[in-house]
């Protein structure tokens, strides 16, 4: 092969591999074609054509029916799938502001102060929303509470927009 290749090109191969042998990072670098060669002009076209605005696809819009409670069987039987969903009930005793200094000498007997008085309803809370308004009752030895004041059905959902 060499015997085809001009003087000066055979005597930079035999440098080359005097120097290092003749792998890969002696070998001089070999010609591209221009049409497979990427050039900072078409990077910056692609860019061009990838900021302009997206495809505009269809978007429909969705009616839902109104869930209307009505008195017949059939109206009952359609939400009968969501009684059994467990929810968490809460009653909130009272509230209290501490910095952390405080809290970290806190222990056993210690006590904290809340924001409610003594004898003052409790708010009732489901999944953290408020529901109710009651007072503390004790029932076979364990705490309760008695409903005083439901939120209305048009005030619960009038929260939830």
């Amino acid at each position: 092969m060499e015997q085809n290749k001009p003087e000066e090109e055979v005597t930079e191969i035999k440098e080359n591999e005097e120097i290092g042998g003749n792998d890969a990072q002696n070998e001089p670098a070999e010609e591209t074609n221009d049409s497979e060669a990427i050039g900072w002009d078409d990077v910056q076209d692609e860019m061009k054509q990838s900021a302009g605005p997206a495809e505009k696809q269809e978007v429909n819009s969705v009616r839902f029916e109104e869930i209307k409670g009505g008195k017949t069987k059939e109206a009952a039987l359609d939400l009968d799938f969501i009684l059994d969903i467990p929810l968490t009930v809460t009653v909130e005793l009272g509230r209290g502001k501490m910095p952390i200094s405080e809290l970290l000498q806190l222990g056993q007997g210690s006590v904290v102060e809340l924001t409610k008085f003594a004898g003052e309803p409790m708010d009732v809370f489901v999944n953290d929303r408020l529901m109710a308004i009651g007072e503390v009752v004790v029932v076979n030895e364990k705490l309760g509470v008695r409903l005083t004041d439901v939120i209305s059905h048009a005030e619960r959902i009038d929260k939830l927009k």
